[in-house]
C-alpha cells in the first residue's frame, strides 16, 4: 500500500452533501447549547482529557476558540430564543476578554489573534458590541508591541528581545489578521502595515523547496537577516507539522484576501498541493505529514488539521478562476465528508467536543514539546470544523479573519 494518497484519485471520493453539512452543523450547535451551564462563564482547556474539556479561566492561548463556537452557533441559530441564548453567553465572555487585555493577564505572546478576532472582532462584526471592539484594538496594540522593526515580523514567545527569542512561527499568519481589522476600526494604517511586513517576512522564508512549511524561523537578533528553520511541535525539523502546513494554507489565502497580492495565490498552491499529496487514504492526516498510511499503530491523527486546511481551501476559492474554485471546493468538501463520518462526535455521552482525534503536541526525540492532548479533541479543532460547516452552508459567510 502506498503511503498517502494519489491525488489524481480524489475525483473518486464522496463529498459531503448539502444535507450531510446541514445535519453536522445542527449537531455542533446543539452540543454548544449542551455546554453552556458549563461553559458560559467559564472556558474549555485547550484540549479534553478522555475526550471530554474540563472548565476554568481565561488564561490559555486558545480560549478565544469557544467564544467562536457560540458566535458560530448565534448566527446559525434557527429561532430566537436560541439567538439570544448565545448572544447572552458570548457577550459574557467578551467581557471577560476585555478584563484579560486590561489586567494584561497572559497575554505576552503573539496569540492576540487567536484571542480576540473569533471572541471580539466576531461580536463587534455582529452585533455591534463596544466591549469588543475596545477589546480587539487593545489586543491589536499589544500585538504590535511585539513587532521587531530589524527583521520586520511579529516574535512569538518569550521575553522580548532575548536574543534566543528572534524567532516567528507560521501559526502567525492567523494573527496577524487581527491588524487588518484594527486598521478597519481605527482608520490607521499602521496596523495593517505591521501585518503585512510581517506576511511578507513569513512568506519569503518559511515556504521549502519541496513546499513543505518550517513551524519557526530564527533570525540574527541583531541585523534581522535569516538564520536557520526548525520545528516545536512537529516530528523534526525537516518533516512538515500537519497543523502547520494547514495554517500555511489558511494564512496564505487570508494574506490575499488582505494585500490583494497575486504572489500568494502561488504560495497557496505550492502548500495546498504538498498537504494533499501527503493525506492517508481517509483524507485527515497524521499529526506529522511524514506519517501516513502503515503508520497507523504508532502515530496519532490530527483531525484540526484537517479542518483548518478546508477553510484555507474555501476562503481561498472565492479568489480564484471557475476550474480552481470548483477544484478547491471540491477537495474540501471530500475532506469534510470523512470528518463528519468518521470523527464528528455525535453522541454527547462519548464527548463533550466536535471533532475526535486531535492532536495538540507530540513529544519526540527531536522536538522541544511535551505531548498534550494527544487523541483527544482540541478546542481549535472545534472551532475550524464549525466554521467550515457554516461556510459550505452560506456561501456568503463573512469569515471573523
Amino acid at each position: 500500500m502506498d503511503k498517502w494518497i494519489d491525488i489524481d484519485l480524489l475525483e473518486k471520493y464522496p463529498e459531503a452533501t448539502d444535507s450531510m453539512i446541514s445535519e453536522a452543523l445542527d449537531m455542533c450547535m446543539e452540543q454548544v447549547k449542551n455546554n453552556l451551564p458549563a461553559f458560559e462563564e467559564h472556558f474549555p482547556a485547550a484540549n479534553s482529557e478522555g475526550n471530554f474539556y474540563t472548565p476554568g479561566i481565561n488564561t490559555d492561548w486558545t480560549s478565544g476558540f469557544w467564544t467562536g463556537e457560540v458566535w458560530l452557533s448565534y448566527e446559525n441559530a434557527k429561532n430566537e430564543k436560541d439567538k439570544e441564548l448565545f448572544e447572552t453567553a458570548g457577550k459574557k465572555q467578551v467581557d471577560s476578554f476585555l478584563e484579560r487585555i486590561n489586567i494584561r493577564h497572559y497575554i505576552d505572546h503573539h496569540d492576540m489573534g487567536f484571542l480576540y478576532i473569533p471572541s471580539c472582532v466576531a461580536a463587534y462584526s455582529l452585533i455591534c458590541y463596544e466591549n469588543a471592539k475596545e477589546a480587539a484594538i487593545k489586543a491589536a496594540d499589544q500585538l504590535c508591541s511585539r513587532y521587531r522593526p530589524e527583521g520586520k515580523y511579529i516574535q512569538a514567545w518569550g521575553e522580548m528581545w532575548a536574543r534566543d527569542n528572534a524567532r516567528l512561527i507560521i501559526d502567525c499568519m492567523l494573527n496577524v489578521p487581527l491588524l487588518y481589522r484594527a486598521s478597519e476600526l481605527t482608520k490607521d494604517e499602521h496596523y495593517a502595515e505591521i501585518a503585512k511586513n510581517h506576511i511578507i517576512t513569513t512568506m519569503k522564508y518559511i515556504i521549502r523547496d519541496d513546499d513543505s512549511t518550517w513551524h519557526t524561523i530564527f533570525f540574527d537578533p541583531d541585523t534581522g537577516e535569516f538564520s536557520h528553520g526548525a520545528t516545536c511541535q512537529g516530528y523534526k525539523d525537516a518533516s512538515a507539522w500537519a497543523r502547520g502546513q494547514a495554517w500555511g494554507i489558511y494564512g496564505t489565502a487570508i494574506a490575499y484576501k488582505n494585500t490583494g497580492d497575486k504572489e500568494y495565490i502561488k504560495y497557496f498552491e505550492r502548500v495546498s498541493k504538498y498537504f494533499l499529496k501527503h493525506l492517508p487514504t481517509d483524507l485527515c492526516p497524521y499529526w506529522d505529514l511524514s506519517f501516513g498510511d502503515g503508520d497507523e499503530n504508532e502515530q496519532p491523527r490530527d483531525s484540526s488539521s484537517a479542518a483548518i486546511a478546508v477553510c484555507g481551501f474555501l476562503e481561498m476559492s472565492k479568489y480564484l478562476d471557475e476550474e480552481s474554485r470548483a477544484y478547491y471546493t471540491s477537495v474540501a468538501k471530500k475532506i469534510m465528508y470523512s470528518l463528519i463520518e468518521n470523527y464528528q462526535v455525535k453522541d454527547k455521552s462519548i464527548s463533550n467536543g466536535q471533532l475526535l482525534h486531535g492532536t495538540y503536541a507530540k513529544k519526540t526525540p527531536y522536538n522541544t514539546c511535551k505531548n498534550s492532548g494527544v487523541d483527544e479533541c482540541v478546542i481549535w479543532g472545534d472551532y475550524f470544523f464549525m466554521e467550515a460547516l457554516t461556510r459550505l452552508s452560506r456561501p456568503d459567510w463573512k469569515m471573523y479573519w
